[in-house]
């Protein structure tokens, strides 16, 4: 909730952005200057995890900048996603037809909902299978939509052989079992040094077995039941596969219905599946480097770029590393989850286009029109 409110205080300054500059003019006979103004209809697509800010951090930067919306949630969370949404803005007093709540199911009615020729632009928030579809149907349409597309992640952590141990292990847990790792910026792989991986292991496993699952209404639960049946099944498979291709699994907490307990892998290769794909669970894959150029390098071996971590001791050493992985957004001795409404949010590759939050969406939901004018005699 507090990311909501967040980004709500935030779009409340668009309106006073979004004005009329003046540019020096190369022909001394016109002025010259450019407006932004509003799209038109934006159309946003929500994903089921974090629903309610998924869904607001789009739909009421849309309308700071003058746009319509037309939302349609994820349908495993209409509700929190959706209807929710329409129904705040509509006791807060937005005009009717400013926000428009479409539920159903993408299989249904996603299509159509993106090719239609009404939107200007296209805002989804999803996995990168659904959003390559997305964008590629919205570049197809009658009419070229606009984009901004917040994807899949495979966020490292690099742990250097300088770094203290015992934040490397509150960061690890912290970033990769937080709400279950559903969560795109879940650290998914850890890249550590060689000289300092069995104790970090040791250390690690020491506190994982601790961690603890079950009712999320707790205060002290950290991993509570996973969305959805088809994605424990997903689970489930990613820690078979991790095992036939032959990491080593130091940890098995266990599945029990939708509960997923923290699984833990190390002599896991860089190419193994379990270090390529985003698990969107509580699984960890550990991965040995042999210096930081071979971390760097591990780091960026994936197709995806959206968030990651580093921990040392050496904070300017930290921001060079991070300065040379190729993703949208690196934390210095701080877990891979993070948002500010102020701070650029998005990633690289096939992470995503584009950035939230800020003037960055402020500037992806508007448009650039440039006029000259005579100067008057």
């Amino acid at each position: 909730m507090s990311a909501a409110l967040g980004i709500i205080s935030e779009s409340f300054t668009f309106p006073d952005q979004i004005q009329t500059v003046q540019l020096e003019s190369k022909d001394p006979a016109r002025k010259s200057f450019y407006q932004r103004k509003a799209l038109g209809v934006i159309a946003v697509i929500s994903p089921w995890n974090f629903p309610f800010h998924l869904s607001m951090r789009s739909v009421v930067c849309a309308i700071a900048c003058g746009n319509t919306v037309v939302l349609k949630p994820a349908s495993d969370t209409p509700v929190t996603g959706g209807t929710l949404l329409g129904k705040l803005f509509e006791e807060a007093g937005v005009p009717a037809g400013v926000l428009n709540v479409i539920v159903g199911s993408g299989s249904e009615i996603g299509d159509y909902f993106v090719e239609h020729p009404i939107p200007k632009m296209i805002s989804f928030t999803g996995s990168t299978e659904v959003g390559q579809n997305v964008g590629a149907k919205a570049m197809a349409s009658s009419r070229i939509k606009r984009l901004a597309l917040e994807l899949g992640g495979n966020a490292p952590l690099l742990i250097l052989k300088d770094a203290d141990l015992d934040l490397a292990v509150d960061l690890t847990i912290k970033g990769r079992f937080l709400h279950q790792g559903q969560i795109c910026m879940s650290t998914n792989r850890v890249i550590v040094d060689q000289s300092i991986h069995n104790e970090y292991v040791e250390k690690l496993l020491n506190k994982v077995k601790d961690i603890p699952v079950g009712d999320p209404n707790l205060d002290e639960t950290l991993i509570g039941p996973i969305i959805n049946n088809t994605q424990v099944k997903q689970h489930q498979r990613i820690i078979d596969q991790a095992q036939i291709e032959g990491a080593k699994l130091v940890y098995a907490g266990g599945i029990e219905n939708n509960l997923v307990s923290p699984h833990v892998f190390i002599d896991v290769l860089p190419t193994y599946a379990i270090a390529q794909e985003e698990s969107f669970g509580p699984i960890l894959p550990i991965i040995r480097a042999d210096d930081e150029a071979h971390a760097i390098q591990i780091a960026n071996d994936t197709p995806f770029g959206l968030s990651g971590a580093v921990c040392t001791s050496d904070i300017e050493r930290g921001v060079e590393i991070a300065s040379k992985l190729d993703i949208g957004m690196t934390h210095i001795n701080g877990i891979s989850v993070a948002d500010h409404a102020n701070a650029p949010f998005g990633g690289e590759k096939n992470s995503g286009l584009g950035r939230f939050n800020g003037h960055w969406i402020m500037d992806e939901f508007t448009r650039t029109h440039w006029m000259t004018v005579p100067i008057s005699s």
